[in-house]
């Protein structure tokens, strides 16, 4: 179970050097449930996620997915890459230790969806979540916003849809 909240960034911390980062490559086969493949560095990663029927319901605010992760080969991921849905994400995860002992993960995104940011944290459980107070460097919950989720962004062009 993955239990997390997605916001926008008011202003990206300084010095993101500072701190340990990935650059990911990820693609879709399906949206869903969602299956997704990732390479992270040498790692290569087939995740399935479905969201529960009641999401939203109990917790707004709180995206929560059942979530499995399994291994893949460099070949198997090769393979899967050539049969994905719409565009290859592109970004550069920032691992940001929070003063209040969670881990916020910072996503900047490049290529056609450059200019795109946000963090994500995780929690241990629904409660966690409910008493997170986010830094004031957050911006806007958009965990229940669909444009932010990374299988609908594999699906744009650009990032047409965040213009008014």
């Amino acid at each position: 179970m993955e239990i997390e909240k997605k916001f926008l960034v008011k202003s990206l911390p300084a010095d993101l050097s500072k701190y340990k980062k990935k650059d990911i490559e990820q693609g879709y086969l399906c949206s869903s449930p969602v299956l997704r493949i990732r390479r992270s560095g040498n790692q290569y990663i087939l995740t399935y996620k479905a969201l529960p029927e009641n999401q939203g319901k109990a917790n707004p605010g709180v995206r929560i997915n059942t979530e499995i992760e399994a291994p893949l080969s460099r070949e198997g991921y090769e393979h899967l890459r050539q049969k994905t849905d719409g565009y290859i994400i592109e970004k550069t995860r920032y691992i940001i230790p929070l003063s209040d002992g969670h881990t916020g993960e910072l996503d900047i995104f490049e290529g056609r969806l450059k200019g795109l940011y946000f963090i994500e944290v995780e929690f241990a459980d629904e409660e966690d979540a409910a008493n997170f107070v986010p830094p004031e460097w957050f911006g806007g919950n958009v965990s229940n916003d669909e444009r932010y989720a990374n299988s609908f962004l594999s699906k744009c062009a650009n990032l047409d849809i965040f213009k008014i």
